[in-house]
């Protein structure tokens, strides 16, 4: 039995869809993909609890996660250390195995600003999850000040500078790609799109290089790119999460 933490903030929302999903279908097994599962995330925390906690003594929904990321040396090492997943691939996200329809929910943890053809393993992740069911992204804004200088700071200075910059800890550095859907309207785009909702949309500050032992520098840097850029380039944010639902009907249209 697993338990489906909360990935979202704001009033366990993310959670809460979940299981009244789960309850609005006979309380059967959920199946999860969670991608980016090498990146230190931990948003489904794998429990032994049989109570129910926290939901009136609702029982705990089962779940199977399944995590797929990038086959790159740091997220080898985190992922064979996890153990709430009950199986993982790592390889090219263009094709490392996506069966259709097989997910119930489909977990996106800053994966998207850092691999190429980003949409191309958006669409690949969106053909394997279920009708009805629930997609959610969370990403780095390129359009950020944040997002900004990390795509645009040489990969040698990043690396020299990570420690510097970042709890002890941190994955990385990953590569930072940004392409053009790693923004807001990038994934609004592409909902629009492809007729999907975005149910919730959040922004957090959450930027690693924000909390490490550099971390004022960083932040003083991102608000003087705010006010240099007119607010182009926000500092009240650098990362966004969308929850999405794919609708039941493949030709429906949800605006």
């Amino acid at each position: 039995m697993h338990e489906v933490r909360s990935v979202i903030e704001r009033g366990d929302l993310f959670n809460r869809m979940i299981r009244d999903q789960w309850t609005e279908h006979l309380g059967r097994r959920i199946d999860v993909l969670a991608v980016g599962c090498g990146g230190g995330g931990d948003p489904f925390r794998a429990t032994e609890a049989a109570s129910g906690a926290g939901y009136g003594g609702a029982r705990p929904m089962e779940t199977r996660v399944t995590g797929i990321d990038e086959d790159l040396p740091a997220l080898r090492r985190v992922v064979e250390t996890r153990d709430d997943l009950d199986a993982f691939a790592l390889g090219d996200l263009r094709s490392v195995p996506v069966p259709p329809r097989s997910f119930d929910v489909v977990h996106v943890e800053h994966v998207l600003e850092r691999i190429r053809y980003a949409e191309l393993v958006l669409d690949r992740l969106l053909n394997g999850l279920r009708p009805g069911w629930l997609l959610m992204v969370r990403m780095r804004d390129r359009e950020s000040a944040y997002g900004f200088w990390a795509r645009r700071v040489p990969a040698p200075l990043r690396r020299a500078a990570w420690r510097g910059f970042t709890p002890s800890g941190t994955v990385g550095p990953l590569p930072a790609i940004y392409e053009p859907i790693t923004s807001r309207d990038g994934i609004r785009s592409f909902c629009l799109s492809r007729g999907l909702r975005i149910s919730e949309e959040h922004t957090a500050v959450g930027g690693p290089a924000l909390r490490g032992a550099l971390g004022g520098l960083a932040r003083l840097v991102c608000k003087l790119t705010d006010r240099l850029s007119g607010g182009r380039r926000t500092a009240a944010y650098d990362e966004v999460t969308f929850v999405i639902r794919r609708p039941q009907n493949q030709f429906a249209r949800l605006l």
